[in-house]
């Protein structure tokens, strides 16, 4: 479960996924943020254009929710090509991958997300169709297996991943160009804000446009999610379709969806309260702090401790997990001396990462 599905109901999650596709910009000029990605990415394909070849293989890494998917299909638009679009789960065998690389067409994008859960088989079937535009299928088994070699037409590989520490270098290494993208400042989304409020006709003030910007863990996919519960709330509390959407909805509702001023959800305060209240500030193992908050450890180590650590609220040691003062203090509660004001802790800070 990621963090921005947090704040709606599953059995609207077809729905907004087709209201997500509709705000996705097309083309790069309409995508916003991102300018160094951007721009290198223009350079790549244009030169691409320019010598009537498929661009090189490109890696797009970062946390979810901030464009890869919509610049692979950006990609596709402006090279004028198909995408076939899968993912590293959706793929259990080295068969799969090779029937699906197998009908490829010259010059198609494959769109691989979760490059990183690839099986080990499937990976190094990979390494060679990116490398020489092949696969050698094997055909029988034991001793008197055979493996036949079958040409592949020229593709661009684009691969995504929220963890591109896990993908093997082999894996890396074949990629022409990595590409990370970082979260947005609260300015940018802002602008994100204001062209989908346009696309779903909306009026809204500037000032709602802040607090909800302010609230979107600098995620577009999180903003824009937002601002159609905004849109929702006001809808139904005003009776009608309301004119203009005001400051005074956007904190109304965000505050319906337990989202607070600084962004942090439910499942983000119940791990601060927990690491707060139950074990003095820590340290915790993450599978005791997840037991505390009713969540899976994948979640709370995927989802909510990534945005917590980002922002100074929590902090990873070699005896676990910590509540800094900062994170103390945003619960309601005053960190011990031994904290004092520093925001990390009296942790060793070189060990964060362990």
């Amino acid at each position: 479960m990621s963090g921005d599905e947090r704040i709606i109901s599953p059995v609207v999650a077809r729905e907004e996924s087709a209201a997500e596709g509709a705000l996705r910009p097309k083309t790069l000029k309409e995508f916003i943020g991102q300018e160094r990605v951007r721009e290198q990415i223009d350079v790549l394909l244009r030169a691409a254009r320019h010598r009537g070849t498929s661009a090189d293989h490109i890696l797009l890494s970062g946390p979810p929710g901030l464009g890869k998917t919509t610049l692979a299909l950006i990609l596709a638009s402006e090279m004028d090509t198909p995408i076939r679009i899968t993912s590293g789960p959706a793929i259990t065998h080295a068969g799969d991958l090779a029937a699906i690389l197998s009908s490829l067409t010259e010059g198609e994008i494959l769109f691989l997300d979760e490059i990183h859960r690839l099986p080990r088989p499937a990976e190094e079937l990979l390494y060679l169709a990116m490398e020489d535009f092949r696969v050698d299928v094997v055909v029988g088994k034991g001793p008197g297996a055979t493996a036949i070699p079958l040409q592949l037409p020229h593709f661009t590989l684009v691969g995504a991943t929220t963890r591109a520490g896990l993908l093997p270098s082999p894996l890396r290494d074949r990629f022409g160009f990595t590409a990370h993208l970082d979260f947005y400042h609260q300015r940018e989304i802002a602008r994100v804000l204001d062209r989908s409020a346009g696309l779903l006709n909306l009026q809204v003030e500037m000032a709602a446009i802040s607090e909800i910007a302010g609230r979107s863990r600098g995620t577009p996919r999180i903003a824009n999610r937002l601002l159609r519960r905004v849109r929702d709330y006001a809808q139904v509390k005003g009776g009608d379709a309301p004119s203009t959407l005001s400051l005074k909805d956007a904190r109304a509702a965000l505050e319906m969806y337990e989202v607070d001023e600084l962004g942090l959800d439910r499942l983000d305060r119940a791990v601060l309260m927990a690491l707060v209240e139950r074990f003095n500030g820590g340290p915790v193992g993450l599978s005791t702090l997840a037991i505390a908050v009713g969540e899976e450890v994948e979640t709370v180590e995927s989802v909510a401790e990534p945005f917590l650590v980002r922002n100074g609220f929590m902090a990873r040691t070699p005896r676990g997990r910590i509540a800094t003062a900062l994170g103390w203090r945003h619960v309601g509660f005053e960190p011990p001396a031994a904290l004092g004001n520093s925001p990390i802790s009296l942790f060793d800070t070189q060990a964060f990462d362990a």
